[in-house]
């Protein structure tokens, strides 16, 4: 036993409610949350989303609605995915004027012009190979996807995104697309870097979510989930290139390269909550194995306490009907 004991005891600073909670070190506010969303065009009524409980594909005209309904909650940011029915070899659908991609930052920021609106940028979900670039013999090229990256971030800025958030894990990317806003007139659009993105298996519900049917996989261009020092070489060349916030996805199994980046950048750095790790929660609680509210909040303070600034997490709307 310590020479120190009895004097030094941590218990009397968690002895009870008031005072774990006057000492505790890590908090979480519904302003630092993201909710991802999406959406579905030429749909009438909601798609559940079999593999993610409680997520469903949201039609294009209900969007509206459903912004508001998220401002009254208090969410205060969503990023927008678009499930299209106009797929193509290149993903053209998301440089129109008139695409998918321009009309949900139009109706989201024509409802809520408060809301911070992210557009993920990718092509993923407009292709009909499910790659998310320009596919050759089953790979994607990487230069040509910087073009069609810098087409569709113009398309979604001048409709009112106030994030452009580039999603293809193609290198040289936000250069290509800071330079494309810039010269388009639009440099007070923010870039969120997908700075690290792993090649992850917990992205699996997503493919459901998002209608993707990838021919193939996507580890030519997104990160080996074994390397921890490269993570870090790609989210400081993104800082590099003039990215205004980083992202690590997924965020719970890789709280250690949130840690890593979060000491060698002063960029607000935000984390992914993925499908796959919400799905996990989610079949775990409805299984009577966890206490659903009391893991999905310790998840998230991990993930804060890893040292994300913000957190993008389909369980924005639990927390925020909890009242956080």
């Amino acid at each position: 036993m310590s020479n120190l004991f009895p004097i030094t005891r941590l218990r009397r600073l968690r002895q009870n409610k008031s005072l774990r909670r006057l000492f505790q070190e890590t908090e979480f506010r519904l302003d630092n949350l993201i909710l991802p969303i999406f959406v579905e065009e030429e749909v009438d009524d909601f798609v559940p989303i079999t593999s993610m409980p409680g997520v469903n594909r949201i039609p294009e005209r209900m969007l509206a609605r459903e912004v508001e309904r998220y401002a009254r909650a208090g969410i205060k940011s969503v990023m927008t995915f678009g499930v299209s029915h106009h797929l193509d070899e290149s993903g053209s659908d998301t440089w129109r004027e008139d695409g998918l991609v321009a009309r949900m930052a139009r109706i989201c920021k024509d409802a809520v012009p408060e809301m911070v609106v992210m557009s993920d940028t990718c092509f993923c979900e407009y292709t009909n190979h499910g790659h998310c670039g320009v596919a050759h013999n089953g790979d994607v090229d990487n230069d040509a996807t910087l073009v069609n990256l810098a087409r569709q971030a113009v398309v979604a800025a001048a409709a009112g995104a106030d994030f452009i958030a580039p999603s293809a894990a193609m290198d040289g990317q936000v250069q290509a697309i800071r330079s494309a806003l810039d010269a388009a007139g639009l440099n007070h659009t923010a870039i969120m870097a997908y700075s690290t993105k792993f090649a992850s298996s917990l992205y699996g519900p997503f493919r459901e979510a998002g209608g993707t049917v990838l021919k193939g996989d996507r580890r030519s261009y997104q990160m080996n989930p074994m390397n921890r020092r490269e993570a870090v070489r790609e989210s400081l060349l993104d800082e590099q290139e003039g990215a205004d916030a980083l992202m690590v996805k997924p965020a719970g199994a890789y709280l250690d390269v949130i840690a890593d980046i979060r000491g060698v950048s002063r960029l607000p750095l935000a984390a992914y909550q993925v499908s796959g790790e919400y799905a996990m929660i989610k079949f775990a609680a409805l299984a009577g194995a966890i206490d659903e509210e009391q893991v999905v909040r310790e998840s998230i303070g991990a993930i804060k306490r890893a040292g994300a600034d913000l957190i993008l997490t389909y369980f924005a709307m639990d927390l925020a009907r909890d009242g956080i």
